[in-house]
């Protein structure tokens, strides 16, 4: 069958709608539903994000571990159905352990939307002379958001509890993987090596920089989209709006990508995140200051709008690192990244328990988002002096291309 660009943009599109909403986001939004129909408690709720968050830590470690193309390419459908079996398993007890087994399970398969699809998709365009922008890929979360938001939603309106949620989760997963499936490109053996650009690695300061400021993304990220349904359903006056917050950080997410590549292009990356950085900690913070819908709407896009767009800035720098093998970079990055998503949601979760509100640890989040900001100010402190050092000769220019 052959590939065209938009088949497979489609194909990576539905991967992260089956890996990351379904496998992922789609259980923030089944927290307050399961807490009212299952007794699972905000600790508890804590607990499965930390073992999601864990599960992806080690398909990350696989995928940075394991070199060969052809493998990660199979190793990407082994996920597709995992995923799709992860989810449908939640429906069959109500055990904490299993419900931990699975939710790691769906973790791991996470890691084929975001880090394998990505690297086999930028791999693809590089070799087919497409710019290499992994934004419309990243739309796809964006997508999966709205998807489950609306299934979820819908299956509200038919009175659905939360056993026939996940089911009906389980059924949208596996119909979407089969474009996943079908045209994700399989990596070429005898790659057209003469038509990829060269490796121009960053220095060591420069790596470890950029690993500290996107575990503090991390963190920010990891709050947010794990209680931020729980948050707005717990608000007096905002009860059943959770499903509409969610819907929106959706909205907001989608187009964003391709906007921040944009901004990235005129700006430089490392500006670029910096402007992410800032409004996703006012995005943050706002329903900790005004718990008016209004203001939480504001918040959603915000967060919506940056969350997404600080993951595909940083591994379309990945391809400019290393054209012949994005994941190499992709995988230390995202280390850093999902480090943080172990340690937040868990944290977030005692913190709720010890004062009965989400404020402090949305506090603490905004906090360790800011000293994120200072790590990049150092790296554009870096990137300058090394421009004006080296002439623009030995390493990508991140501040302009």
């Amino acid at each position: 069958m052959e590939l065209t660009k938009f088949r497979v943009y489609f194909a990576g599109i539905c991967s992260l709608i089956v890996t990351a909403g379904v496998a992922r986001f789609s259980y923030s939004l089944l927290i307050p539903i399961m807490q009212d129909g299952s007794g699972l408690t905000e600790l508890g709720s804590g607990w499965l994000a930390t073992l999601n968050f864990m599960g992806y830590m080690l398909g990350v470690f696989i995928a940075a571990s394991m070199h060969n193309l052809q493998h990660k390419y199979l190793l990407h459908r082994l996920y597709l159905v995992l995923g799709v079996l992860s989810t449908a398993g939640m429906v069959l007890t109500t055990d904490m352990f299993i419900w931990s087994i699975l939710r790691f399970i769906a973790g791991t398969c996470a890691s084929g939307g975001f880090i394998i699809a990505s690297g086999l998709i930028l791999t693809w365009l590089v070799q087919n002379n497409h710019r290499a922008e992994l934004g419309i890929h990243f739309a796809g979360a964006g997508l999966s958001i709205i998807i489950t938001s609306l299934l979820v939603e819908f299956m509200l309106t038919i009175s659905a509890n939360w056993q026939q949620q996940w089911l009906a989760l389980a059924v949208l997963a596996a119909i979407v993987a089969i474009p996943a499936w079908l045209w994700m490109p399989r990596p070429l053996i005898t790659s057209q090596k003469t038509n990829i650009a060269k490796d121009t690695p960053p220095s060591q300061l420069f790596k470890s920089l950029m690993m500290l400021a996107y575990f503090c993304a991390g963190y920010g990220y990891a709050v947010s989209s794990t209680f931020i349904v729980d948050i707005v359903e717990g608000t007096e006056g905002l009860q059943g709006q959770g499903g509409l917050v969610f819907l929106l950080i959706g909205l907001a997410a989608t187009p964003a990508v391709l906007v921040w590549d944009r901004i990235a292009r005129n700006i430089g990356y490392i500006k670029a995140l910096l402007a992410a950085y800032l409004l996703q900690v006012i995005g943050i913070i706002l329903p900790v200051i005004n718990d008016s819908l209004p203001a939480i709407i504001i918040s959603a896009l915000l967060f919506g709008g940056t969350f997404i767009a600080c993951v595909s800035l940083v591994l379309t720098m990945s391809g400019k690192f290393y054209p012949s093998n994005p994941a190499k970079f992709m995988g230390k990055m995202t280390l850093a990244y999902g480090g943080a998503q172990i340690i937040a949601p868990v944290t977030t979760g005692y913190i709720a328990e010890a004062y009965n509100s989400y404020d402090v640890g949305l506090y603490l989040s905004a906090i360790v988002v800011i000293i994120g900001v200072l790590f990049l100010l150092g790296l554009l402190k870096l990137e300058c002096s090394s421009d004006k050092r080296k002439n623009m000769n030995t390493a990508p220019n991140l501040l302009i291309d």
